[in-house]
């Protein structure tokens, strides 16, 4: 069989990698008008359980489409080398934004979320550390100027801030619901699935690029 020769090689990595960004665009654009969007309407059905709950809510839906819109722009190179003042405050605020978000996050997870059961709620609460955890570890690396580690935490960061987008796709999916009708039991499945295992993949990407 003949080799692609490495220019048809880029070409084919270039649009993968085009194929894959559109395709989580499409993901994320639909989780914020579908999922995200609609709770700032104030809505009391809207936030059904959540009620009592709303600003911890809101907070965290914030902080999380804050991250969810001004990652994308951190990782451009051009954008970053025209506008690196830019850059950095977007930094600050994409990190201020976790914070909020993890502590409203936190604080969901052991009082509404709780009321479902421990599992949902650890579930939660891990999601949380996660997102907190990798967010700092890309400030710390850059404030050290460990440019190389900085890049590689803001993809972990950012692979963990998309997991509440991952979370409302995989939730929605029929077959989950056939194997875990309930969602005492699907609840926490799936949301440590919506971080871990495209954390995992990272993980390998990262690792094999340095080979």
């Amino acid at each position: 069989m003949e080799k692609l020769n490495p220019t048809a090689q880029s070409k084919t990595g270039y649009y993968l990698r085009w194929v894959f960004t559109l395709l989580l665009i499409l993901l994320a654009g639909k989780f914020v008008i579908k999922n995200a969007l609609p709770y700032f309407g104030f809505n009391k059905e809207t936030f059904g359980d959540y009620w009592d709950y709303k600003w911890p809510l809101i907070g965290h839906i914030s902080g999380g489409l804050i991250a969810l819109t001004i990652g994308p722009l951190q990782f451009s190179k051009t954008f970053r080398n025209k506008f690196m003042t830019a850059h950095r405050w977007l930094g600050r605020i994409y990190l201020t934004a976790i914070l909020i978000g993890t502590i409203c996050s936190s604080y969901i997870a052991w009082t509404s979320s709780l009321r479902v059961n421990f599992s949902w709620a650890f579930g939660l609460q891990a999601l949380a550390f996660a997102w907190i955890t990798t967010a700092s570890m890309a400030y710390i690396s850059v404030m050290r100027r460990h440019i190389l580690q900085h890049k590689e935490w803001m993809i972990r960061s950012y692979v963990v801030t998309f997991a509440f987008v991952s979370f409302r796709w995989l939730s929605e999916l029929s077959i989950a619901h056939q194997l875990m009708n309930k969602f005492e039991e699907r609840g926490p499945t799936i949301i440590w699935l919506s971080w871990t295992i495209p954390l995992l993949i990272t993980e390998i990407i990262l690792s094999w690029k340095k080979k």
